[in-house]
């Protein structure tokens, strides 16, 4: 159980509060590219951490994100007209630079210099990869840019995605270091969804029930090892890094391309899931990027021209009683990544911690939650930078690998656990 004034310590991230000021230290992922595709695209609202912005890309393909009110009289500027170099206010043609800054306010006098003293919140938009990342913090305290791998291959071998999960983000980020519900909730995916089944590990998720969970120290984060048994006396582990504040690698399945997500705030009750699947050596094939597209591994299939799941609390998941009494899902909810968003999302949007009874199976989760509290009051109390800003924290990888009884997987597997551009990953 966690009492109610640490839930509300690492569940709320609005401005002011000492997990949001956690967040506003690290580069978050605000957007994917798609979303703005060209210059003088639309400009499209950005929630994040409680702050509602509006990001646009100009005629000259420089990207901003400012705030979503224009100055005059609190007008959305998601109306707005982008082109010239600036975004222009639908209501009285104010129009703003990509910094914020106020170029034009049409119906002062030519030799006023009005404009000169008005200025929106602005924050920095970055292209890495395929997503714009943006930092919401102190500009004295903007560290370098972010380095993890799925943005760093070349573009045909890596894809992202993004879905809307109506949960706070710590329940979310939860179940993404949580193993042990694999062998149950998605047993039929492993089986049949084309970007899991055939893999030999599949073997043993399925067959053993009980994984025995290690967690490991890691510079950025954590490794979370969850054990099960293999043949001839060995141990199949499956290593799950965690990032702070909200990065998780899912362990690989033998050659399958490696995926994970980033858990964003929206506010206390919402959270985007950034959902990436790249292969380190290799393009991903037609094959695969058809049937990520399509919803299956761990991404989602959303309602067209927006980033909600179709399979939502609104229609109750799409749940088919008859596939679950069938076995061809154990929950009856199509696909993994809404598998998992009905369970969370069924918790309410914050989770009552001070009613669990968490169990053996739960040492993960309960270490992340000792390591973010312990780095969210540290930066509060003493302004300690915390871990997973430093762009060498960003170079891991998740792994699964078959090894000896007496060996430690954390000794086993540094170098399976360190991301190197082009060395293949170590799967089972």
């Amino acid at each position: 159980m966690l009492k109610p004034e640490i839930n509300e310590l690492l569940t709320e991230t609005g401005p002011g509060t000492a997990c949001g000021d956690l967040f506003r230290r690290y580069w978050l992922p605000a957007l994917l590219t798609e979303e703005l595709p060209e210059n003088d695209s639309p400009p499209v609202r950005v929630k994040i951490l409680g702050e509602r912005l509006i990001a646009f890309r100009d005629s000259e393909g420089r990207y901003g994100l400012i705030d979503e009110f224009c100055a005059h009289r609190g007008a959305s500027l998601w109306f707005g007209n982008v082109r010239e170099c600036g975004l222009r206010c639908a209501y009285h043609g104010w129009k703003y630079d990509v910094n914020g800054n106020c170029v034009d306010v049409p119906s002062e006098p030519e030799n006023s210099n009005f404009k000169s003293k008005v200025k929106l919140t602005s924050y920095p938009l970055v292209e890495v990869g395929d997503i714009l990342w943006t930092y919401l913090g102190d500009p004295a305290t903007q560290p370098p840019l972010p380095e993890f791998e799925f943005c760093q291959v070349a573009p045909e071998q890596t894809y992202t995605s993004k879905r809307w999960q109506e949960s706070n983000w710590l329940q979310a980020l939860e179940g993404g270091i949580d193993s042990s519900h694999v062998s149950w909730l998605h047993a039929g995916g492993l089986k049949s969804d084309p970007l899991f089944k055939g893999a030999k590990g599949n073997d043993y998720n399925l067959n053993d029930l009980r994984p025995f969970f290690e967690v490991a120290e890691a510079d950025g984060g954590l490794f979370v090892g969850a054990r099960r048994n293999a043949e001839d006396g060995n141990y199949y582990w499956r290593i799950t890094p965690w990032v702070m504040p909200a990065f998780t690698m899912v362990p690989p399945r033998g050659d399958h391309p490696v995926h994970g997500h980033f858990w964003v705030p929206i506010d206390d009750h919402n959270c985007w899931v950034y959902t990436f699947d790249y292969h380190p050596t290799r393009a991903l094939t037609e094959t695969e990027v058809s049937a990520m597209r399509a919803g299956h591994g761990v991404h989602s299939r959303n309602i067209p021209g927006t980033y909600r799941p179709e399979e939502n609390k609104d229609v109750d998941y799409l749940i088919d009683r008859e596939a679950q009494k069938r076995g061809d899902t154990f929950s009856g909810v199509r696909g993994i990544a809404q598998q998992d968003a009905s369970l969370q999302e069924s918790m309410g949007p914050i989770v009552d911690r001070s009613k669990e009874r968490l169990v053996s199976s739960d040492t993960g989760i309960i270490k992340a939650r000792q390591k973010l509290r312990k780095a969210v009051e540290a930066l509060r109390d003493e302004g300690i930078t915390p871990p997973g800003v430093d762009p060498a924290h960003h170079r891991i990888r998740s792994a699964a690998i078959v090894l000896p009884q007496e060996e430690s997987f954390i000794d086993a597997c540094q170098d399976a656990l360190t991301a190197e551009l082009g060395k293949a990953h170590t799967s089972v």
